[in-house]
């Protein structure tokens, strides 16, 4: 669990980077990729 809330926080911040540098196509595959590790935290809360 820990291992992926880190990795979201990773994506979460590099998402920020890219929508300050205006770098769209990289800012929405880092907002997938954030979206996937938020249902990854959600399955492993639910079991």
């Amino acid at each position: 669990m820990q291992s992926l809330v880190e990795n979201y926080e990773t994506k979460k911040s590099s998402a920020l980077n890219f929508m300050k540098n205006g770098q769209l196509n990289a800012y929405f595959e880092a907002l997938i990729e954030m979206n996937n590790y938020k249902k990854l935290m959600f399955t492993v809360c639910s079991n």
